[in-house]
């Protein structure tokens, strides 16, 4: 099993990693937790490019492929391998955080945005991602004052990625999910907990 947890910064996703994991641990599943970008070598050190290094002049489109590369040394040297030994994988963030950051929120245009994804992860999808959703200003006061290279961009561009999130959902209800995170942590996390019975990912 392959989920991806993914919406806006600060709408808590990294929580309900940690919460989700220990509770299909308590389940039984042998569980493989990762974080896109980074989780390798390679993929942290692009990490460290895209969101500290704000000295960095960088291009849309270059943006955008780092993502798509520590995605898929991510994909092969973890994912895979886990998936294949039977592991449950959970991701922070997945292929469409680069469709909405880039796409939606830059302008990139979105469908060459998935295929080029397709490449990257070789075609390897989540069976389900859960769109964590906060309103924006709720969302950015998470945030605090100090935030890396794309938390610190507009609130308008913090806007058209929310608003991409919820348009991507609305058009792959099978494979797309939000969740109202508003409210307490365990309260979203019981929600998250009720769509994997739901979708029978769970017994």
């Amino acid at each position: 099993m392959f989920i991806s947890l993914d919406g806006g910064d600060g709408v808590g996703k990294s929580t309900q990693v940690g919460l989700l994991a220990d509770w299909l641990r308590q389940l039984g599943h042998s569980v493989l937790t990762c974080r896109d970008p980074g989780s390798t070598r390679l993929g942290e050190a692009i990490r460290t490019l895209l969101l500290d290094r704000q000295d960095l002049s960088m291009v849309l489109k270059a943006e955008m492929f780092l993502y798509m590369a520590a995605r898929a040394q991510m994909v092969e040297e973890l994912i895979r391998p886990a998936l294949a030994a039977g592991q449950t994988v959970l991701a922070d963030r997945y292929l469409l955080a680069n469709v909405v950051y880039q796409g939606y929120g830059g302008g990139l245009e979105v469908g060459s945005l998935w295929q080029i994804g397709q490449l990257a992860t070789g075609g390897l999808m989540p069976d389900l991602t859960i769109v964590l959703d906060v309103p924006v200003e709720a969302a950015l006061a998470r945030l605090g004052q100090k935030r890396d290279r794309i938390e610190a961009r507009t609130r308008e561009f913090h806007e058209r990625v929310r608003q991409g999130f919820l348009q991507e959902a609305r058009q792959q209800p099978d494979q797309i999910v939000v969740v109202d995170a508003t409210g307490p942590i365990q309260q979203v996390h019981q929600h998250i907990r009720q769509i994997l019975r739901q979708r029978a990912l769970v017994g």
